[in-house]
């Protein structure tokens, strides 16, 4: 009963958080979704397209129930996986994302939390693991790509949130005054310590 019970609470997170995800990408031009937004290239559309990557590894070669469809090259030296290429469409990522969640569903809906799955890219603590423990390892990873996406979007618009509903909106006078407050204190800090 406890083992349905994590089950059914880790994937309504995991959907939760591919949602989130996806979200930031409303209403964005093609450029900002595209776009290097840190100085190592991250861009939304190339979170999105990890993540897919990962998922669809993680859910598919981990437990020998591979992809149905070709997956894009990772963590190569060129970060292939990580940016979308121009001919790259956002919808053939976001429906590579959502192809992908569908055949990650089948897994985790078909396997019991013990069921035995390798990682060949793991060598600690073991490339031997579980439905259990790649649920968790791939919820920390859309989880982590979520918030980063979450920045990066506050950083283009000042859209903050995780879904729609959370989305306030923004008071841009009570904004600068409580960035002003931060601002002043990490000065402040900073003088006392020199």
């Amino acid at each position: 009963m406890i083992d349905e019970f994590a089950k059914d609470n880790l994937h309504r997170r995991l959907r939760r958080d591919r949602e989130a995800l996806l979200w930031k990408l409303d209403g964005l031009s093609e450029y900002d979704a595209r776009r290097p937004l840190t100085v190592t290239g991250t861009s939304l559309l190339g979170l999105v397209k990890h993540v897919a990557g990962v998922e669809a590894r993680y859910f598919g070669e981990v437990f020998d129930r591979p992809s149905p469809e070709p997956l894009p090259r990772w963590q190569d030296h060129d970060g292939s996986d990580l940016w979308a290429t121009e001919d790259e469409t956002r919808d053939q990522i976001i429906g590579f994302y959502r192809r992908t969640w569908e055949h990650a569903d089948a897994t985790i809906d078909g396997l019991p939390l013990d069921a035995p799955g390798h990682v060949p890219w793991w060598s600690e603590p073991s490339p031997n693991t579980n439905l259990f423990a790649v649920m968790v390892h791939v919820l920390g990873e859309t989880n982590r790509h979520a918030g980063h996406a979450d920045i990066l979007r506050e950083g283009i618009d000042g859209r903050t949130g995780m879904r729609p509903e959370h989305e306030q909106q923004v008071d841009e006078e009570a904004r600068a005054a409580y960035f002003a407050k931060v601002e002043q204190a990490a000065r402040a800090a900073a003088s006392i310590k020199a």
